[in-house]
């Protein structure tokens, strides 16, 4: 990913929002990996709403700087799901931010939170964790 002028502050600084808006785009390119895109999900009637952020940015990316958005899922308990994000250079030499998100599954038309998750979600989690303990 590239830090383009329209992420950044008059000062070149990427503005604090994008990374928030970078670790979704990791998400959900995480789950299309697994074979469920997003828009499936919602068309399904399941949503997944941030109902937790913890942020803590380490060093700020500037304008025109490459980096890398890792994310990764931990085990899942319950109807919450947790990932965790670490923003870095491409080299691995540079720690820019660190943020857990915690997400849980809601029915669109009710707007209740699920009791369990669709089973297309539910394989697409499984396949998540599977490759973390590899």
């Amino acid at each position: 990913m590239q830090a383009f002028p329209h992420h950044t502050d008059y000062g070149g600084i990427v503005w604090h929002g994008t990374y928030i808006s970078w670790m979704e785009e990791a998400r959900v390119e995480q789950l299309r990996l697994t074979g469920l895109d997003y828009h499936t999900l919602v068309e399904m009637g399941c949503e997944l709403p941030v109902v937790d952020l913890n942020i803590r940015y380490h060093q700020a990316v500037k304008m025109g700087m490459q980096i890398v958005v890792k994310s990764r899922i931990l085990p899942v308990k319950g109807v919450r799901l947790i990932f965790e994000y670490r923003i870095e250079s491409l080299d691995g030499q540079y720690h820019y931010l660190s943020a857990q998100v915690t997400l849980v599954a809601i029915n669109r038309e009710t707007g209740k939170i699920m009791r369990r998750f669709p089973p297309v979600l539910q394989a697409s989690l499984a396949q998540l964790v599977h490759e973390l303990k590899l």
